[in-house]
C-alpha cells in the first residue's frame, strides 16, 4: 500500500531550505531526516501545501513566497528599547536576545543599532520577506499512530 502525504500521515523526509541566491539556511541532508505528522504545526502551512500528495521516493523543489513562509518584513516589529531594559546584559549589534511579550511568550529579537541609551531591536523573523526554495525528498509516509 502506497501512502501519500496528507492529513494524519507521519512523514519522514530530507529537506533543504535555500535563499534566493542559493544559500542554504537549513538542511537535514547530512543529518537525521525530519519526521513529523502532517498538520501538527511543525511545518508552516505554506510548506505543507506543496508536498501534499507526494509519495515515498518522490522529490520536489518548491518556491515559497514570504506570505506562505515567515511573513513580510514589518517595520512595526522594530522596537526602540532603553539600554536599561537589558539589565546587566551589554547589548551588541547583531546579538540575538530573547524578550517576553505581554503574554509571556518568548520573542527573539536582533539588536540592529545602539545609539547612546537607545537600542533598536528587530523582532521580525530572520527570514521575513524572503522567498525560499524548499527542496524535499520523501523517504516514508505512514498513517500516524495516536498514543
Amino acid at each position: 500500500m502506497d501512502y501519500v502525504i496528507d492529513e494524519g500521515m507521519e512523514i519522514t523526509l530530507h529537506f533543504t531550505l535555500k535563499l534566493e541566491d542559493g544559500t542554504v539556511v537549513d538542511s537535514t541532508r547530512e543529518k537525521t531526516p525530519a519526521t513529523f505528522v502532517f498538520g501538527d504545526g511543525n511545518l508552516p502551512p505554506g510548506f505543507e501545501h506543496p508536498i501534499k500528495g507526494l509519495k515515498p521516493g518522490q522529490s520536489g523543489a518548491f518556491k515559497i513566497t514570504p506570505e506562505h513562509a515567515f511573513g513580510q518584513h514589518n517595520a512595526q516589529n522594530i522596537q526602540t528599547l532603553k539600554r536599561a531594559d537589558f539589565g546587566d546584559e551589554e547589548p551588541e549589534v547583531g546579538m540575538v536576545m530573547s524578550f517576553a511579550d505581554k503574554a509571556g511568550t518568548e520573542l527573539p529579537g536582533v539588536v540592529k543599532t545602539i545609539d547612546g541609551d537607545r537600542v533598536e531591536v528587530d523582532f521580525n523573523h530572520p527570514l521575513a520577506g524572503r522567498t525560499l526554495t524548499f527542496e524535499v525528498e520523501v523517504l516514508d509516509v505512514t498513517p500516524a499512530t495516536t498514543h
